[in-house]
């Protein structure tokens, strides 16, 4: 058993790193690529399911060995070892499930896209990277992790590197994640010097005992870091803009790695955090208040892309709220099996809309507007993502949202702040995500131009309408002209001989995710999730959900009359200008910036002055000798003469004496 399930370990992570190196050395033609990239990932996915099958049995948590311990000396153990959990089992298996649908849409989407071969060995490279963090028990191996997924995501955001707006976000992206990694960097190196280990285990055992500002400022590192990858306040700006990247790179980076490690991370650190409420309660503040302005800025976008791309960030911090606000002593799986239900849905409506705006040729609104009419069979997957997002019975978000609630509350009943805080901002979110789900979806099942343009001609054309049933009769009969014969522009077209679709397999796999998200709550009753199902707080669960159909009632009535549907259009115009800009977080940039490149450009003014002289310094020198030289005659003075003659004679004078 323990063997075994060593081996599937190691497989899940050594099969996509397997994959980066063939797809890009032997990758020459595309379809190559793909192949080796997707049968890889495949067997890892296939190695991480028997996984989670063994796991369902047992439930044994055990040490898996990597490479051999890096010989440092006595003072500082490398072990380099994976953690095999049940949860990170189920994590991985979600990843790499991810992974291998955004692999098959990709290559679909970017089907004669000639860098096809690095895009599809990044995303191999970055799921490998995920799954390191996942799998990770030595803060070396989650480093390492953590650095290769933000150079993956630079070179995933910026793939169409012709496009100056997709350079400028990629460099963006690196750039502020950079800034927060300092302190993460650090925090993870005095973890591990403190402790003489990088084994997490080991480093939580022997930090428990550590009291003071030393640990504080350890952890507050940690969370910075954590802020930073996620896109929360202040670094998150980043996320939006990185939807100049490629949907299939927007599907990875938003479901299921880069910005989702950070609630694995600290999950692992829970029970450090559990001795420290000052870094408790900045971790619940800072993410409850992103998470709601980010469902705030979802809810006004004019592109449905970025509305995705404000609602990862909402959900992210959703996730990192609820790790906060944890009761300390207990896990923090409720966050993790939200993380997992994110995956599901986010995913499967980003590839989605990759599908739709190919159709559509546009991801705003007012194009995007009765989308699902026109490909009926994206209706009911779409329908499913925007439900479970909006964290509908009986989907995974709702179990795991009342699962957060629930830990919140009783965190705050033991007289934690943080709790309290926690419990407030979650039913706060919970609403807002609930509206922005629904006005996605009432955008994008409208009624389409043509359509509305039909309905009013025809009603038009009616002199006198006094009943109702009439009315719909004329609303479901064919557009007429003026002699009452049937107009061709209205004919109904045969959807799968016109408009472009993936293939067989991908649309397989995205009704996998959207199931996924629909019964995933299921887990939660297994042992590969710790979430105390048997008390269930009955009355908490009604109020969450009668909460959650308010808010979808109140966003139907802010929809009627408006135009495309879209309930945003209720809201004050400069409300809806300044969500839609990131709240003016790109001016607070600039005004950290520009005192850097202010002082960057004195200092480089004065290393061009110092060049300058320092190559002028031999020419001047040699100018003043020339100046000195001048008057010299070249030869020996009288004085001099005597003087040389006076030092001969006293010598011999003095030896002879002597």
């Amino acid at each position: 058993m323990t063997s075994v399930t060593s081996h599937l370990a190691q497989a899940a992570l050594a099969l996509p790193l397997i994959g980066t190196l063939l797809a890009f050395v032997l990758g020459r033609r595309n379809v190559v690529a793909f192949v080796l990239a997707s049968v890889t990932t495949a067997a890892a996915l296939g190695a991480s399911v028997w996984l989670v099958l063994r796991h369902l049995g047992s439930g044994v948590a055990q040490d898996v060995t990597t490479l051999d311990a890096l010989p440092l000396g006595p003072t500082l153990r490398v072990p380099l070892q994976l953690r095999d959990d049940a949860t990170s089992a189920l994590i991985v298996a979600v990843v790499l499930l991810v992974s291998l649908t955004v692999q098959l849409f990709a290559r679909w989407y970017l089907y004669s896209d000639p860098r096809y071969r690095v895009f599809a060995s990044s995303v191999a490279l970055f799921t490998a990277a995920m799954v390191l963090v996942v799998l990770s028990n030595d803060v070396l191996l989650t480093l390492m992790g953590w650095e290769v997924m933000g150079w993956c995501s630079y070179l995933l955001i910026g793939h169409e590197s012709e496009r100056a707006a997709a350079r400028r976000a990629a460099f963006k992206a690196f750039v502020v994640t950079r800034l927060a990694d300092a302190p993460f960097i650090v925090g993870l190196a005095a973890l591990a010097m403190v402790a003489h280990t990088t084994r997490i285990s080991d480093i939580l055992s022997t930090w428990t005992h550590i009291d003071g500002p030393l640990r504080l400022a350890v952890l507050l590192g940690l969370v910075c870091g954590v802020l930073g990858k996620s896109a929360q306040l202040p670094f998150s700006d980043w996320l939006p803009d990185a939807m100049e990247g490629p949907t299939p790179a927007s599907a990875l980076i938003h479901a299921a790695t880069m910005v989702a490690a950070g609630t694995v991370v600290l999950a692992q650190f829970e029970p450090l955090l559990a001795l420290e409420p000052t870094a408790r309660l900045t971790l619940v503040l800072v993410t409850g208040v992103t998470s709601l302005l980010a469902a705030l800025a979802a809810f006004c976008q004019f592109d449905l892309k970025r509305l995705l791309a404000w609602s990862t960030v909402s959900q992210v911090g959703l996730m990192l709220l609820a790790v906060g606000a944890v009761p300390p002593g207990d896990s923090a799986d409720a966050a993790l099996l939200h993380l997992v239900g994110h995956a599901f849905f986010k995913s499967m409506l980003f590839l989605l809309l990759g599908w739709l705006s190919v159709v559509i040729g546009s991801t705003l609104a007012s194009r995007m507007s009765g989308s699902l009419r026109r490909l009926p069979r994206t209706f009911v997957p779409a329908t499913l993502g925007l439900f479970t997002m909006a964290g509908l019975p009986p989907t995974i978000a709702f179990v795991s949202k009342d699962a957060m609630i629930n830990d919140a509350a009783r965190s705050q009943a033991d007289g934690h702040v943080e709790g309290l805080i926690g419990f407030i901002m979650l039913f706060l979110i919970v609403a807002a995500t609930a509206a922005y789900s629904m006005r996605a979806w009432l955008i994008l099942q409208h009624r389409t131009t043509l359509e509305r343009r039909g309905e009013r001609q025809v009603l038009n054309d009616s002199h006198v309408v006094r009943d109702v049933d009439i009315v719909e009769l004329l609303r479901t009969s064919p557009e007429v002209d003026e002699h009452g014969e049937e107009i061709a522009a209205v004919e109904e077209y045969d959807e799968d001989e016109v408009l472009p679709r993936p293939g067989v397999m991908v649309r397989f796999m995205m009704w996998v995710l959207a199931l996924g998200g629909i019964f995933g709550g299921a887990l939660a009753l297994t042992p590969l999730i710790d979430i105390d199902t048997r008390h269930l707080n009955l009355p908490m669960m009604g109020a969450t959900v009668l909460l959650v159909l308010a808010s979808v009632l109140v966003v139907r009535i802010m929809s009627l009359r408006q135009l495309y549907g879209d309930a945003s259009r209720r809201l004050p115009r400069r409300m809806t200008l300044l969500a839609t800009r990131g709240f003016g977080l790109d001016r607070a940039y600039l005004a950290l910036a520009r005192p850097v490149v202010w002082f960057a450009h004195v200092v480089h003014g004065t290393d061009l002055r110092l060049a300058a002289a320092h190559d002028t310094l031999p020419a001047g020198m040699a100018r003043l000798g020339d100046l000195a030289d001048a008057p010299h005659t070249r030869r020996p003075s009288t004085g001099l003469s005597w003087v040389v003659v006076g030092v001969v004679v006293a010598s011999v004078v003095g030896v002879t004496l002597w």
